[in-house]
């Protein structure tokens, strides 16, 4: 089996274990990796997490023309403003996983720090996520706020919409993007409970053990 096989069925798979356990539902959410040549590997529009077909992922050249496969999904100029702001990202995802959208909603929430720091694992694999304001669905806009941030993020937050996270490779980005999700379930169900998150000197002590990009 070819490099670019065995990403097109890793991307299915991971796709379909996050579908399976309710992390997007529908024809919700999106993914895209880099192939060995420089191009992507895209989930079509109006497809489903839980039925994603190899063969049909649609395929960008180097230079960004769609050369086979299914129309991708609309949300394109989010994967490529990632991929054009940050040289280390070789894979992006996109859910609309239910606990992150409740917490966008929050009306105290830190816009450029959108997740409590309550973990080590979401600092780690996530840095700071930036909270953006609301577009309408496939909105070059959005693409336009993720490379107003010029690359310092990793992970951004689209209110009332779902996460975005760029990665090193599409089983990196996977994991990172349910580490936000759980992050955020952990967060909705402390409301109002005075719990214990990590300290400043906590948190600090992970950025500089695990090279985390944190400051802005």
């Amino acid at each position: 089996m070819s490099a670019e096989s065995r990403l097109r069925e890793q991307i299915c798979v991971l796709a379909k274990s996050m579908f399976d356990r309710g992390l997007t539902g529908g024809s919700t959410g999106n993914i895209s990796a880099r192939t060995d040549d420089g191009g992507l590997l895209v989930s079509p529009t109006g497809t489903s997490f839980g039925r994603l077909d190899p063969g049909r992922l649609s395929r960008f050249d180097a230079s960004g023309t769609l050369i086979d496969g299914d129309p991708p999904t609309k949300e394109m100029p989010l994967h490529t403003a990632f991929y054009d702001t940050r040289s280390s990202a070789g894979a992006v995802v996109h859910l609309h996983s239910c606990h992150s959208v409740a917490l966008s909603m929050m009306p105290d929430v830190d816009p450029d720090n959108f997740l409590p720091a309550l973990t080590p694992y979401a600092v780690m694999k996530l840095g700071k996520v930036k909270l953006l304001p609301f577009f309408l669905p496939g909105d070059p806009a959005m693409g336009d706020a993720v490379r107003g941030l010029a690359g310092k993020r990793s992970a951004v937050m689209l209110a009332n919409h779902g996460p975005v996270v760029a990665s090193k490779d599409v089983e990196a980005a996977c994991n990172a993007i349910e580490e936000l999700e759980d992050t955020a379930r952990l967060a909705m169900m402390l409301r109002g409970v005075n719990a214990r998150g990590l300290t400043d000197d906590q948190v600090q002590a992970l950025v500089t053990k695990f090279n985390v990009e944190w400051d802005d």
